[in-house]
């Protein structure tokens, strides 16, 4: 199976991706941001370097849809944010903003159409819903250096894209968690919770 932990930054993809391989014995694929060499630059100067930015991440999902096609069928991967994400929620929210020039956007989207046809779908994506509130307190508690001086109005944008992205864009199954008031790394109550969800649209456990 394929899975995908989808979420916007500071929503805890990373930590539920971390404890679901751990409970199911799930094979991990984590984004590569530290390995990302343009990511402080990103953050310093949007419109300078979002194009290598939005590219290399792109270039690095695709490897990993590529490891995840090539997968034995009894081996389950589970992806910490999928090539989707970065291109419908990220990637427009930089043109959106204006960081992004329509060329680039345009070709950026022609490269990703490209790759969609050796892509597979997700069974299952499990999308972490959170408010800016949450978001901001979880990116200042993990103190990336180069997030801090994140504006609000970044964060919500890509909060909309993602709303937008999986109630009205995505066509796979999908389950949503509203994670503003759980503690899943803390509280095995609200890890048990999830486990049980995902338990009921995997293998029809109830």
């Amino acid at each position: 199976m394929y899975i995908v932990t989808a979420g916007n930054m500071g929503s805890g993809k990373t930590t539920l991706t971390k404890m679901l391989c751990k409970h199911y014995g799930w094979t991990p694929r984590y984004e590569q941001v530290a390995a990302n060499p343009y990511i402080e630059d990103y953050y310093n100067d949007m419109p300078r370097w979002v194009l290598g930015m939005e590219v290399f991440f792109l270039k690095e999902r695709f490897r990993d849809l590529l490891a995840i096609n090539a997968a034995s069928d009894s081996e389950t991967i589970i992806q910490d944010r999928s090539i989707f994400e970065g291109v419908y929620v990220f990637a427009k929210n930089n043109y959106a903003l204006g960081n992004m020039q329509t060329r680039d956007f345009e070709t950026y989207m022609e490269l990703f159409e490209s790759m969609m046809m050796v892509a597979r779908q997700p069974d299952l994506m499990i999308y972490l819903r959170a408010s800016v509130p949450h978001l901001v307190a979880n990116i200042q508690k993990r103190g990336r250096e180069y997030e801090q001086g994140l504006a609000i109005e970044y964060l919500r944008g890509l909060n909309e894209n993602y709303d937008d992205f999986i109630f009205h864009q995505y066509k796979g199954q999908c389950l949503v968690i509203d994670v503003d008031n759980l503690d899943y790394e803390h509280r095995t109550e609200d890890f048990k919770s999830i486990i049980n969800r995902i338990d009921a649209r995997l293998f029809g456990f109830f």
